[in-house]
């Protein structure tokens, strides 16, 4: 059978770059063809991080960022298919998540207050540019039918990581970590842990002026407060129970300078070394209360270069084996980028592409919508 060819296009919470994957798509089987990391310029990020809060001419300011990140999205394709030396003929579509600036899913929203989440990077705009058919807005569908909404990832991950022979968890860090239960070749639950590297890079970001902690190296050099490390643990985020997601409306600075006020005098580096060890509890506490035991851990996303914070996970979940999803045959930087891809062809097949086990949504639905070339 021959392969069709999607394009991926994904910017996480950390609001770093546009992952972008060129995915050749055979059947139910997908395999990364070529990849490439578009930088989001500086001043775009910290207006992206700004629009992420409430604040003045909202509307407006959302607006035009929608439509020139539209226009960098576009540019980060253009720039994989020169890479690739692939013509835009040639592909089928792009799957587009675009970037994330509100997320209020029915699991931390008010009663009777309409839960939502909202992705800009203006799908109508990357159609236009590159000639290629797009797929965006994947997550409020599933919101529409009673589900959160996120993590979206867990379904490719059934599809792409299952044996049948051993329970796995897949767990993605990025700057929010989440976690796909996988009994065998069931896909059990799926949902968002807590912070994966956002604290960790808004925290060396403030103190070193460095835009991550590379390799866990400041962590490592650290020691844990375990008083500082108590206090995190009672965000009321990890309480909840079943399908549940949560972002940096819930995780991020405020939160962290409110907790720290009871702890003057502990040090910035030690800090550090604490949130390492929060992002390792709440991913282990999020695979214990599933109950599943859990052989073989994989992790993709950024979080897989942090050897500090593997080696936490693999102390806290012994006896499970932790290793990158690159153990699997594919590149823990590629993974959600990849999933865009394999969501927009499921979308244009008329598949699902939500799994209401992990999202609660009332049913399976077909997800995103389609910007014809």
């Amino acid at each position: 059978m021959t392969h069709k060819l999607f394009i991926g296009l994904m910017s996480g919470t950390s609001v770093d770059a546009i992952d972008s994957a060129l995915v050749g798509c055979t059947g139910d089987s997908v395999s990364l063809l070529a990849s490439r990391e578009y930088p989001i310029p500086a001043a775009m990020r910290e207006r992206i991080r700004a629009i992420s809060h409430c604040g003045e001419r909202e509307i407006e300011r959302m607006g035009i960022l929608d439509r020139e990140l539209g226009q960098l999205f576009a540019q980060a394709t253009q720039a994989l298919l020169e890479q690739a030396n692939v013509p835009a003929r040639d592909i089928v579509a792009i799957g587009s998540h675009g970037q994330t600036i509100r997320h209020r899913p029915p699991s931390t929203t008010p009663a009777k207050v309409p839960a939502f989440t909202l992705q800009i990077a203006d799908p109508n705009t990357i159609a236009e540019l590159t000639g290629i058919t797009t797929v965006a807005d994947f997550r409020r569908r599933d919101i529409a039918a009673g589900g959160e909404g996120a993590p979206l990832a867990p379904a490719f991950h059934a599809a792409a990581f299952t044996d049948a022979a051993c329970n796995r968890a897949i767990v993605n860090i990025g700057g929010i970590a989440n976690a796909t239960l996988l009994q065998g070749d069931k896909l059990l639950q799926g949902f968002d842990t807590g912070p994966g590297n956002t604290l960790l890079d808004l925290w060396i970001g403030r103190h070193r002026g460095e835009p991550c902690d590379r390799s866990g190296r400041w962590a490592a050099a650290g020691s844990v407060q375990a008083d500082l490390l108590e206090a995190l643990l009672q965000h009321e985020y990890l309480a909840l129970s079943g399908p549940r997601s949560t972002g940096k409306e819930a995780f991020n600075m405020n939160w962290l300078d409110q907790r720290l006020a009871a702890f003057p005098d502990t040090q910035p580096i030690d800090v550090q070394a604490t949130l390492a060890q929060f992002t390792a509890a709440t991913i282990a506490l999020g695979i214990d209360s599933s109950g599943l035991a859990v052989r073989e851990i994989y992790v993709c996303g950024g979080g897989a270069h942090n050897d500090d914070l593997m080696q936490r996970l693999q102390t806290r979940l012994a006896p499970a084996s932790v290793a990158s999803t690159a153990a699997l045959g594919m590149d823990p930087d590629w993974v959600e980028a990849v999933t865009f891809a394999w969501l927009a062809q499921r979308t244009l097949d008329g598949l699902a592409g939500n799994a209401p086990a992990v999202t609660g949504a009332s049913g399976e639905r077909v997800l995103g919508a389609i910007y014809p070339r």
